[in-house]
């Protein structure tokens, strides 16, 4: 069974999938930090993004995270053409993933634009994390060092949590960790028919 983690920026999927990854039988994928491997080490990916950004994508042979997020987060269709890039990478890997974590009682796919890119369609249930957008924005401006206007430039290029909530099968709504650890476990408690395995 493949469950979906997903979230706009700022609502705390981290800190629920590490309430996750104390389960000995999840198996964890992170969308995010397999895309980012890829990039840096997929030659074929790498002589597209170049080719797509020009030389600066890559300095010293390291992508240059900030120079293109500086790009896609302000052009709908360039972070449209990064994905075109990257996203079939990160099928193809995930699912190798899933075959390889078949003894698992679920893979737990985080990804933060699961919807926006098609992602749902491998899940068997979905988990969205929310919390409050004034607080999303402060997370995010004091985690990163960056502007309210740079975070609020990401949020605009996701869902609204609304539409991720309609299509979700579990809620976390991320304020008080002590009620987002009881509402992860519950939610493990019945994927797994209430066995409990810490």
């Amino acid at each position: 069974m493949v469950v979906g983690l997903t979230g706009g920026i700022g609502s705390g999927k981290t800190t629920v999938l590490n309430i996750f990854s104390n389960f000995n039988n999840v198996a964890i994928y992170q969308a995010d930090i397999e895309a980012k491997k890829l990039m840096s080490n997929s030659l074929e990916i790498k002589k597209e993004l170049i080719n797509e950004f020009g030389a600066d994508a890559y300095i010293n042979n390291k992508l240059n995270r900030s120079f293109i997020a500086g790009i896609v987060f302000k052009d709908a269709a360039k972070l449209k053409t990064l994905n075109s890039i990257v996203h079939p990478a990160v099928e193809k890997h995930f699912k190798a993933f899933i075959l390889s974590n078949n003894t698992k009682d679920y893979i737990l796919y985080e990804n933060a634009i699961l919807f926006e890119n098609g992602s749902d369609r491998f899940c068997d249930k979905i988990i969205t994390v929310t919390a409050p957008e004034k607080t999303r924005i402060n997370r995010v401006v004091k985690r990163d060092n960056t502007t309210e206007i740079a975070v609020k430039n990401r949020i605009k290029n996701q869902w609204k949590e609304e539409k991720k909530i309609l299509q979700s099968h579990y809620i976390i709504n991320n304020i008080s960790l002590i009620e987002t650890q009881e509402i992860a476990i519950r939610i493990h408690n019945i994927l797994t028919n209430n066995q409990v395995y810490v």
